[in-house]
């Protein structure tokens, strides 16, 4: 009799042992296709919403949602969202929701395991909501160790739960996001400089536009004239008229270049 107890024992712990296992692997594969979709896009609004597509079909969720912080600290912005993809941009007042609160000012994740019972959300949810919805789990994204924002996991009474293993695998999630939008800032930066740049380097390039201009336009008219008489005036153009007709021309290019 105790041999048969103490081998079902192991059998049970075989399967959780196998169960665990399977769990990881489906974590992995759920990082590397991640990896996939967001190491190739240097778009901020793909690389949220392909993460939050991932996490919402990996755990059957009926909402994953991704806010990043604003600067004053009391609202974020929704800027991704599983079960609605059209939902961007969404300025939403952190008091309506605590546990998303709670998780941006500590950086560190917030998991309920029991909405109904969480005396945190007795405000924030009405009774009907309340009963619908099972768990909570927000981690946050991370830059240098400073809250940028969170994910959102939400699950209903009949949808799957978390376990420690899921809550980690988020947090692996949201730091390959934090890393994919520090990338897709650098690149916006990188195309803001070579393509729009600063005041004073738009002025310089229409001033180069407005001298190629000018230049070829002065050696067409040029060209039109007698080369035998225009030879015969150069000598008697004198240095100073020279520069006169420089500072004449550099503030007709100003000026120029001054107009869209």
């Amino acid at each position: 009799m105790t041999s048969l107890a103490a081998a079902s024992d192991e059998v049970k712990r075989l399967q959780a042992r196998i169960e665990l296992l399977e769990q990881e692997r489906k974590h992995l594969l759920a990082i590397v296709e991640i990896l996939q979709e967001i190491g190739g896009s240097l778009h901020f609004v793909d690389i949220v919403q392909a993460v939050a597509r991932r996490l919402g079909e990996a755990f059957g969720l009926d909402r994953c949602s991704i806010f990043l912080a604003e600067r004053n600290g009391r609202t974020v912005r929704l800027v991704a969202s599983y079960e609605d993809p059209g939902i961007r941009n969404y300025v939403v007042d952190l008091d309506r929701y605590p546990e998303l609160k709670q998780a941006l000012q500590t950086g560190q994740p917030v998991f309920i395991a029991d909405v109904a019972t969480d005396p945190r959300l007795s405000q924030a949810l009405g009774p009907r909501e309340s009963r619908r919805v099972k768990s909570i789990t927000v981690v946050p994204i991370s830059w240098r160790a400073v809250p940028i924002g969170a994910i959102f996991l939400r699950s209903y009474r009949d949808g799957p739960g978390f376990s420690d293993a899921d809550v980690q695998f988020c947090q692996v999630v949201a730091s390959l996001t934090a890393q994919a939008l520090r990338n897709a800032h650098r690149f916006e930066r990188l195309q803001s400089r070579q393509y729009g740049g600063s005041g004073t380097a738009r002025t310089q390039e229409r001033q180069r536009v407005v001298l190629v201009r000018y230049l070829r336009r002065l050696l067409d008219t040029f060209a039109e004239r007698d080369p035998v008489a225009a030879e015969g005036l150069s000598p008697r153009a004198s240095d100073a008229e020279l520069e006169r007709l420089v500072d004449v021309t550099l503030t007709v290019l100003d000026q120029e270049a001054g107009t869209p």
